[in-house]
């Protein structure tokens, strides 16, 4: 049997992206693909499990230049497809149209390997089930970002709810991870350190909120927090999912404050060039310090 340091459980999505200025880029997009990426350049051993039709996306070219990460494709008559129109020149406020979206993952379709951790990566409310997250908490630690519990395509528009099985789920999480206007969702807190305090209370035991400005986290004894530093905003699409990857991949060998400083070290990294992240982990380790060394 296979053994990997993370599964990572999730879509890839063909994304159209409409910045500020009005410029559309099309490409592949989607949480397991930043995630991916990021955790491979940990140095972490990888899988991922995604789910499209192998005629409109090719994986085997879509993590080509990844560092080593293993693909575990699952078939999907058809593929996620998602556009983001960007309102702001940092792509802080967007909507987003639904445009298709995969045929559900199944608990018996996961293949059977053993890791240390899955992480589950959906991009739309039914995409994976969560069912899912008790597979995971059964068999490994398990990290959900919320934003597939939240977020749901309704007549093609994406429109957030609250989590309606929150209270059930939750303790059965390792590591949450939501963005500053989730946890309020969720929560009904606009104080992300008051929201993260909730949702530990609510079960979950680690718990990542992202901001434009900084990340977040707390272990239900200490609230950590570390500065984002992009010198610029062209490769901001992704920023939540690289960070998540790369702060679970540390937090396998590190301390929370580490495996924090280190991930926002290299999602701030990856924010200057548009894509998933491809430097090396001597690049972060030598952003770390010339930006947050100081």
């Amino acid at each position: 049997m296979k053994e990997f340091d993370i599964v990572i459980l999730g879509q890839p999505s063909l994304d159209i992206n409409t910045d500020f200025g009005g410029e559309t880029v099309t490409g592949v997009g989607g949480a397991v693909v930043y995630s991916g990426y990021s955790a491979a350049a940990t140095g972490a051993s990888v899988a991922v499990v995604p789910k499209c039709n192998p005629a409109q996306i090719d994986l085997e070219k879509v993590f080509a230049a990844s560092r080593g990460v293993s693909i575990f494709p699952l078939y999907s008559p058809s593929c996620t497809s998602i556009e983001n129109i960007y309102h702001t020149a940092d792509r802080e406020r967007r909507t987003c149209h639904a445009i298709s979206l995969i045929e559900p993952y199944r608990v018996d379709e996961i293949p059977d390997v053993k890791t240390r951790l899955y992480q589950i990566a959906g991009l739309v409310s039914g995409d994976i089930g969560e069912d899912m997250i008790e597979y995971a908490a059964n068999r490994a630690m398990a990290a959900v970002d919320v934003q597939f519990l939240l977020r749901r395509a309704e007549n093609g528009n994406m429109v957030f709810y609250d989590w309606e099985d929150k209270l059930k789920y939750l303790p059965m999480i390792r590591f949450l991870k939501t963005d500053a206007a989730e946890a309020e969702i969720i929560t009904g807190l606009a104080d992300r350190a008051a929201a993260a305090k909730q949702l530990h209370a609510w079960g979950a035991k680690e718990i990542m909120i992202t901001h434009n400005t900084e990340a977040l986290v707390y272990d239900g004894k200490q609230i950590y927090t570390a500065p984002l530093k992009p010198r610029n905003l062209t490769g901001r699409t992704g920023r939540g999912d690289t960070i998540f990857a790369a702060y679970l991949c540390e937090r396998l060998k590190n301390d929370i404050a580490a495996s924090l400083r280190f991930s926002a070290a290299l999602v701030s990294l990856k924010m200057e060039t548009p894509g998933p992240f491809t430097a090396s982990r001597e690049d972060v380790d030598a952003y770390c310090e010339q930006w947050y060394d100081l």
